[in-house]
């Protein structure tokens, strides 16, 4: 170290304490007057996380950068001191525990005070006997993105070069509103992403849930953050989503028939909607309601922004394998578990695989209508094996139940062939409040096929082609479908006009395999 005035305090902030911004805070207070010391392993650290376009690592050399300023003004006295490390950085977290500990005994070797935002570092520091500072957790004030919100902002779309807009409004009936004519700036975007990280830093209900180069996602409160810069999108962007409403159970109104279902055989439920319909807000609902009802409740999410009671476990996909999720929850074997997003074949696999543990599973999908849900399984399981793993399909659309599927397994003749022998397994989609069949999935032949069976019911999948070929060979017939088969009405003056025509009816009756009928009118 270099020269050093009689009696002069030395600080010297470990990684911690210049990610969460802590040093300068403790200038601004007061509370560090004198001189702070920087090891240089940490500017190496920061460069290293900076270089992988990781914001824990801007936002410490931002810190780094406060410092000099404040060096500049006079305020304190600033030192860079210590060697790099030696060889390249292969395993990051023993890296910083190295870090860490080089810092602790520089600290310890010139009686220096150490500054730290880490509990453990606080602790092995008191216990060495070395001076130190531990920065607790500050007040919750309101961050710079939070002004663009009021009472009815869904989310808000922060870009430099383009001024801020936000959702207003409520699942399903929501608008875009533009908060300025001012363009962002990208010193704004990054000054506004470097406090949110810092937050994280210092704040319990806080954490980085993704950190990749070009990207991080942030669980802030209530607030699920997505920060994005170049090389991976074309500027700096901060993207920030806020669920407005906590709602029960009860407060959706469900039938009390599904209600019953809910306590009583539901034991493979998906919920499907489209993005932004309430699907996590319903299924947030779901869990705290089984978790009433004295059930062990536990979550999958990536990343966890539900808001839910202590009760229930939150499990992060992002920091666990899936063969770890799958020893916890097998082992623990909760009641029921909620999956989030599930979008790749690890999770639907995930999800079948607890399922048929005896685990009950509520997945939350992305999809546009019901029967895409169920759709998702096809291909990543055995066709007879979905009803084993989904038995309840609810569909949000606009914050409220749109529409809830029953799925079971019969054998029969799908609806629409006529041969006795084509009888196979079939698995039925049926509208769970009016027992109404509507869907049909069976295998035909090398191919798995989703039959809308409503729609048979009013007209053969190939009719309009039949009709359309019954039309050029009798343009004056009236031709219709009538109770599963193609009807040809003429008229008795036309039936010698007709005669010969009408033995081509049986080769076209062959040819699709539906019947047709002559009906002679007077």
């Amino acid at each position: 170290m270099g020269f050093r005035i009689a009696g002069e305090t030395v600080y010297i902030p470990d990684l911690s304490a210049l990610t969460q911004g802590a040093v300068s805070r403790l200038i601004s207070e007061g509370r560090v007057v004198g001189k702070v010391v920087i090891h240089r392993s940490l500017i190496q650290i920061l460069e290293y996380h900076a270089s992988k376009g990781r914001v824990i690592g801007y936002t410490g050399l931002e810190e780094v950068k406060r410092l000099r300023e404040h060096s500049d003004s006079g305020t304190i006295g600033l030192e860079i001191t210590g060697e790099r490390l030696k060889g390249p950085i292969t395993d990051e977290e023993q890296v910083v525990n190295e870090v860490n500990a080089v810092v602790r005994e520089y600290a310890y070797s010139v009686n220096g005070v150490l500054i730290t935002g880490s509990e453990l570092q606080y602790q092995v520091a008191k216990a060495m006997g070395v001076q130190v500072i531990l920065v607790r957790d500050r007040e919750q004030g309101r961050l710079g993105f939070e002004r663009f919100f009021t009472e009815n902002t869904m989310s808000i779309h922060l870009k430099e070069g383009v001024a801020p807009v936000a959702k207003v409004g409520r699942p399903g009936e929501w608008r875009f509103t533009r908060l300025g004519d001012k363009p962002l700036t990208r010193q704004e975007i990054e000054e506004m992403a470097n406090e949110i990280i810092e937050a994280t830093r210092s704040r319990s209900d806080a954490f980085i849930e993704i950190d990749r180069a070009g990207s991080t996602i942030v669980q802030l409160g209530s607030y699920r953050i997505v920060i994005t810069r170049p090389p991976l999108s074309d500027g700096w962007e901060i993207t920030a989503v806020r669920p407005l409403k906590k709602l029960r159970l009860e407060d959706y109104n469900l039938p009390e028939e599904l209600v019953k279902r809910l306590n009583e055989r539901a034991e493979g439920i998906l919920i499907a909607g489209a993005p932004g319909m309430g699907k996590t807000t319903f299924a947030q609902a779901l869990a705290e309601y089984y978790m009433r009802m004295n059930k062990v409740v536990k979550t999958v999410e990536s990343p966890r922004d539900m808001m839910l009671p202590p009760d229930i476990t939150q499990y992060s996909k992002h920091y666990a394998d899936i063969g770890e999720l799958h020893d916890i929850l097998l082992l623990s074997r909760p009641d029921y578990t909620v999956f989030d997003e599930m979008r790749t074949d690890e999770d639907f696999k995930l999800f079948a695989d607890l399922r048929l543990a005896g685990i009950g599973m509520i997945g939350v999908v992305h999809a546009t209508s019901p029967i895409d849900a169920v759709q998702r399984f096809i291909g990543r399981v055995e066709l007879g094996m979905i009803p084993s793993i989904i038995d309840t399909v609810i569909f949000i659309r606009n914050g409220q139940v749109d529409k809830v599927y029953e799925v079971k397994m019969t054998v029969k003749l799908p609806t629409g062939l006529r041969e006795a022998e084509l009888s196979r397994p079939v698995v039925e989609v049926r509208d769970f409040l009016t027992g109404e069949l509507e869907y049909e999935i069976y295998t035909f032949g090398e191919q798995t096929v989703v039959v809308p069976v409503k729609k048979l019911k009013g007209k053969h999948p190939t009719h309009e082609k039949v009709i359309e070929e019954l039309g050029k060979l009798m343009p004056e017939a009236d031709i219709r479908f009538e109770n599963d088969a193609i009807v040809v009405s003429i008229t008795r003056s036309d039936l010698r006009k007709y005669n010969k025509k009408i033995k081509r009816l049986r080769k076209i009756e062959e040819k699709y395999n539906l019947p047709i009928r002559v009906r002679i009118e007077e």
